[in-house]
């Protein structure tokens, strides 16, 4: 489901960058996704 997620944002993002639409409301929901990404990945080793 995360991976669904960002890959969708990433898409966006992306089409965001070429035709330079809505890119700060885009932007802002990539760098939440990392930040999910990373913290679960963190979580993820520390529970093995």
């Amino acid at each position: 489901m995360l991976w669904t997620i960002i890959g969708i944002l990433v898409v966006l993002w992306l089409l965001g960058v070429i035709f330079k639409v809505a890119g700060g409301i885009i932007h802002i929901l990539l760098v939440i996704a990392l930040i999910v990404f990373v913290l679960n990945f963190i979580k993820g080793r520390k529970s093995k």
